[in-house]
């Protein structure tokens, strides 16, 4: 099974992640901030990832640290799972609609970090969750796992829809990416013949 595991303690947080690419969408998730839980679950049930996520932080202060750590050990789980990427397709791509919203999602398990966001989210907040958190949960995820990630809203007005969008569309994306290639027959997906963070 291509699974990672990751323990992530700083002096802000206390975070464990981990993650099956080769699950079923089952998600366990107690990060201490209701509206990130919403998403994670998202990510797991549309990418059929089976995830397990516990983490504790200084929500006193505000909820920054937990959101960027979670990210961060959530993108380290994900290239340790992706191991050599031997025979997957790489890319991904996807379109998600959630009533008047549209965010498109493209992705490339390149090994280069790399993030394009363009969504106008309307509101400061959803819920308690600053709404900022989303751009910086991504790049967090894209510093760790070493992807190239482009996210890009094509409408919407309602922010909840716009980022709930945003998730299914990322994790619609991801598992096309993460996803075997039959045809490559365990091929690295690259002409250099090798994927890595070097």
């Amino acid at each position: 099974a291509r699974i990672g595991e990751v323990t992530r303690t700083t002096k802000e947080t206390d975070v464990r992640v981990s993650i099956n690419l080769d699950g079923t969408g089952i998600c366990e998730t107690d990060t201490g901030i209701p509206f990130l839980d919403h998403m994670l679950d998202q990510l797991a049930s549309h990418g059929l990832f089976d995830l397990n996520i516990r983490a504790k932080g200084d929500l006193h202060i505000d909820d920054h640290h937990t959101n960027e750590d979670v990210a961060l050990a959530l993108g380290t789980a994900l290239l340790q799972a992706l191991g050599d990427r031997k025979g997957i397709s790489r890319f991904g791509d996807f379109t998600a609609p959630l009533d008047e919203a549209l965010v498109h999602v493209v992705l490339d398990l390149s090994g280069r970090p790399f993030l394009a966001y363009d969504m106008d989210i309307p509101t400061q907040r959803v819920g308690t969750y600053d709404t900022q958190l989303v751009e910086h949960f991504f790049q967090s995820l894209v510093n760790t796992s070493g992807m190239t990630l482009h996210i890009r809203k094509l409408s919407g007005k309602n922010s909840h829809h716009i980022i709930e969008a945003c998730f299914k569309a990322f994790a619609r994306a991801l598992r096309k990416a993460t996803e075997f290639d039959g045809r490559r027959k365990g091929s690295i997906p690259s002409s250099k013949g090798l994927l890595s963070r070097a």
